[in-house]
């Protein structure tokens, strides 16, 4: 019934297999990839016909998790899977990014990639196989992809490089890289890394191409058995002789306008050569306009392109490896906890940093269940930064992914939960765009952190390179403009600190680029962070030792595990009093950890004195500060140390003789107590007498010591043996004849029946 075609492979440990012909068959490509316990199925449909008037390629990936894949059901209120998450948006980009470039130029038909997690075992993350998975489908579908690309995930611990590590050796590694690449070159990379050097980067980024090679020999042995038969299509290229009248209408136009060096100047100016080019094929059919458009744009290319690597000259007339002029302001806004104006060139960005408290975190539901982020980043693209008329509102699949680059610049150096136990926002306002603004974010980030007063390792600088490749001949180019970006060849950033790289992204848009290129890049890279950290030192050295005024405090306690339901109380009574009556708030961890936070520091004192007051143990001879709580006839219950009573007899509350407890203490007074003892039930005998009841400074004790009690002979017991016990004593057991009964001993002083010795006065 189903004409099944698999492939197997040894790789990483695991065995990677490749099925088609049993699941989605009516797709024009369908691939079910396996890897451990891991299935993701990648299904590829391509329209057969092209929009009229269209002239772009609609390439469209889908990323799903699916929670049943994990055996779990979706929280919230529809239970099923909605609207994609971060994570689904950053995986549909990483598919997207490095088969882009391998389809022809000039074929516009529609693709829609899905690929969708069917399976999750827990260890294998599943990004690498949804990539061979939409790899393998486009590869077998028979449209003209010139794949495949394999991909692989790469660790590095302890000097040795991992394929495919799992989450947890992920974490406790220092590099998590995934790269895309063809059998000849690297087409994408996306990475975090711990200050890893230019070489170990480098090294990791071979590995992996490496061992991706190894997966597009699968793919190519599963498309000889299964592969459609390709799509015939006609993409001759006959805009010759269309790209030499342009040359010779408007080409000493647009070479001018590339040499004026201001973003508006010289987009006014190539508007009216495109305007000038547009008015020239008026009369034509609306496809042969739509030719003269796309021939108008690659002629910019080659002119541009041309200077480049004829004379070095670049559009806004610096060299290749020279940064654009940069100005950095830290505590550019009054309110904030801490901000940066970060601008480089036509490109800028406001950040801004808040700090916020344990129920501040990001709670995000996936796969693996849910987990809390305490440091997030948003980056903002308003159309005005480019000057232009457009959406403005909830962020795209750019601004997500951008958003997501600085986060990983950022992330290596941040401090430990312990170090700095503070839920951290980055908020990337971008005002101007010529440029690569997500280094700008990274740039800002870190400098409106250390406004903040988030105490970083080290700060972290980024910066964006292009490339200029024809044949063997190139040139890679600092700080590229945002028109340097769309007519090179290669998008490539990287950031890091004077110790080494944090985050490396690579897009390219043509067949990939050699480890020759790669490691120049490099190079030139790491002396433009370097010049770009010494002007963000010039704003701001190091981390300001004082948090704003305007940010909460937090501070943290250790307290035992079996003294947690103390500060809790029954049902949270106790943890909610202290919350209400000092302001402050109170988080409390499995782990006995407490963190009490305010932006008022006296707050905060007050509700540790409260929590200190319940778990710490009261010492003889030690003077607290109290409060009477109840008045009674023989003394007064003094409520110390937040959550312990004891009682100030009525002859420890002064020298002298008092006759009413009433007359000295009031209830709801503040009193200072010294502990005199502690019986071994746990009850406190307190003491004001002895106490400076106005500085708290312990005072001579002038009463003469009590002498003891004489007792006297006790006679004869005579009838309280066990015989007579049990047969009721010499006890008259006829209760009206009861007879006298004894007198007590002690003086008119005397403590109410039943008191301990402790609390009776001589």
């Amino acid at each position: 019934m189903f004409d099944v075609k698999t492939v197997e492979i040894e790789w990483g440990g695991k065995t990677l297999k490749l099925e088609t012909g049993r699941v989605a068959r009516q797709a024009d490509g369908a691939v079910l990839a396996t890897y451990g316990e891991t299935v993701v199925l990648c299904a590829v449909t391509a329209a057969k016909s092209v929009k009229e008037g269209q002239d772009f390629f609609p390439l469209t990936v889908h990323y799903q998790e699916k929670y049943s894949a994990a055996g779990r059901i979706p929280g919230g209120f529809f239970k099923r899977e909605r609207g994609a998450t971060e994570k689904e948006t950053l995986v549909s980009r990483l598919i997207d990014r490095p088969v882009r470039p391998l389809f022809p130029e000039g074929f516009y038909n529609e693709i829609n990639v899905i690929a969708q997690v069917m399976s999750y075992d827990g260890e294998t993350e599943p990004d690498i196989l949804a990539m061979v998975a939409a790899s393998a489908a486009l590869t077998i579908s028979g449209v003209p992809f010139m794949g495949p690309i394999g991909a692989a995930r790469v660790g590095f611990k302890d000097g040795e490089y991992q394929l495919n590590p799992s989450l947890t050796e992920v974490a406790e590694g220092r590099l998590d890289l995934v790269v895309a690449a063809t059998q000849d070159a690297v087409m994408m990379v996306e990475s975090e890394a711990q200050e890893l050097t230019e070489d170990e980067m480098l090294g990791a980024v071979m590995f992996a191409h490496a061992e991706s090679r190894k997966v597009i020999d699968a793919i190519i042995k599963l498309a000889e058995k299964a592969a459609k038969d390709p799509w015939e299509i006609d993409l001759s290229d006959n805009t010759v002789e269309m790209k030499a009248k342009l040359k010779d209408l408007v080409g000493k136009d647009i070479a001018a306008a590339y040499k004026l060096t201001n973003k508006s100047e010289r987009s006014n100016a190539l508007n009216e050569a495109r305007a000038k080019a547009k008015a020239a094929f008026a009369e034509e059919s609306p496809q042969t306009q739509m030719v003269a458009n796309k021939t108008m744009k690659k002629l910019e290319a080659d002119i541009v392109r041309g200077a480049i690597l004829k004379d070095g000259q670049r559009i806004d007339g610096r060299t290749t490896t020279q940064i654009r002029p940069i100005e950095a302001i830290v505590g550019f806004l009054p309110r904030t906890h801490g901000s940066a104006l970060f601008t480089r060139g036509e490109t800028q960005s406001i950040c801004t940093t808040t700090l916020g408290t344990k129920d501040a975190e990001q709670m995000i539901d996936g796969l693996d269940g849910l987990h809390y982020e305490r440091f997030m980043l948003h980056y903002n693209f308003p159309p005005y930064s480019v000057g232009e008329v457009g959406r403005f509102g909830a962020p795209g699949r750019r601004e997500v992914g951008h958003g997501k680059l600085a986060w990983r610049a950022l992330h290596p150096v941040l401090p430990t939960k312990e170090e700095f136990p503070y839920t951290i926002r980055v908020l990337s306002d971008i005002t101007e765009s010529n440029g690569s603004s997500s280094m700008a974010t990274v740039c800002g980030g870190s400098l409106s952190m250390m406004d903040a007063g988030v105490p970083l390792k080290r700060p972290v600088s980024g910066i964006a390179m292009g490339l200029i490749l024809e044949g063997k001949e190139f040139a890679i180019l600092s700080d590229i403009l945002g028109d340097e970006d769309h007519l090179g060849d290669m998008d490539f950033k990287v950031a890091g600190t004077s110790e080494g790289i944090t985050t490396m992204q690579m897009d390219i848009k043509i067949a990939g680029i050699t480890e020759e290129i790669f490691k120049a890049a490099l190079a030139q890279a790491n002396a433009g962070r370097a010049h770009i950290l010494g002007e963000m030192s010039k704003a701001l050295g190091e981390v300001r030792s004082e948090l704003s005024a305007h940010a909460p405090r937090i501070e943290t306690i250790q307290i035992d595990k079996s003294k947690i339901r103390d500060v809790i109380g029954t049902g949270g009574k106790v943890i909610r009093e202290i919350v209400a009556e000092t302001g402050a708030k109170v988080d409390i961890d499995d782990e006995g950890v407490i963190k009490i936070s305010s932006s008022d520091i006296k707050q905060i004192e007050a509700a540790k004195a409260w929590i200190l007051g319940i778990v710490e143990e009261p010492e003889v001879g030690k003077i607290y500060n109290g409060k009477v709580v109840n008045i009674v006839d023989f003394g007064a219950f003094v409520n110390f140390m937040g959550g312990k009573d004891g009682l100030v007899h009525v002859s420890e509350m002064r020298n002298e003789r008092v006759e009413k407890p009433g007359d000295v203490v009031s209830e709801g007074q503040e009193v200072k107590v010294k502990v005199l003892e502690i019986d071994n039930r746990g009850k406190v005998r307190l003491s004001m007498r002895v106490v400076d009841q106005e500085t708290g400074e312990e005072l001579e004790d002038t009463r003469p010591p009590r002498e003891p009690r004489e007792r006297g002979d006790r006679g004869d017991r005579g009838g309280r043996d066990r015989g007579d016990r049990r047969r009721g004593g010499g006890r008259d057991r006829d209760r009206g004849e009861r007879g006298p009964m004894p007198e007590r001993s002690g003086g008119e002083d005397d403590a109410p029946g039943g008191l301990p010795d402790f609390l009776t006065q001589d």
